[in-house]
């Protein structure tokens, strides 16, 4: 709340350079904004009395937007890439996958390794694993197995995840 929207009738005054002003009534607290060109802004309605500052509240908002953007700006979003394959899958394949997934590895995502199994396949599920498994010992430079390998209906999967420095 800022200005005539503060009903309370105290406020604790903290000034525009931090300092302490007293208990003040909310009228003698404003006129000392008006007299200052400043905005009354209250910074904790839960204080007894209820505490308040004296600040440009436009130039306050305007750097707060600024910091967020900044701070957005910053901020990187980790994709989950996928590979998928099958148990059947040749070494000239798997190679190509392999080297696929080091690349999204070493670009900093995260990436989920899927075999999926169709008819007859589910009776050997271990060569599923066995391919993860081999998968993620070929990655082991670049990255570490978050999910050991699992399997989820027709599908077998695990994450992994880029090494910390890389």
């Amino acid at each position: 709340m800022i200005n005539d929207e503060i009903t309370a009738p105290e406020v604790r005054l903290i000034g525009d350079g931090g300092e302490q002003l007293g208990i003040l009534s909310s009228a003698e607290a404003l006129r000392i904004a008006e007299e200052k060109e400043l905005d009354l802004v209250m910074i904790a309605a839960g204080g007894k009395p209820p505490v308040c500052k004296l600040m440009d509240y436009g130039k306050y908002r305007f750097e707060q937007s600024k910091r967020e953007k900044e701070a957005k700006k910053k901020q990187r979003v980790i994709e989950i890439k996928e590979i998928r394959m099958s148990p059947s899958i040749g070494d000239n394949d798997f190679n190509t996958k392999l080297r696929a997934g080091q690349k999204f590895l070493t670009e900093g995502s995260r990436l989920k390794v899927t075999v999926r199994f169709r008819g007859r396949e589910m009776a050997h599920t271990n060569i599923g694993e066995k391919l993860l498994k081999d998968f993620a010992a070929k990655c082991s430079d670049v990255a570490s197995m978050d999910k050991n390998p699992k399997l989820e209906g027709r599908s077998m999967s695990m994450f992994l995840s880029p090494k910390a420095g890389k």
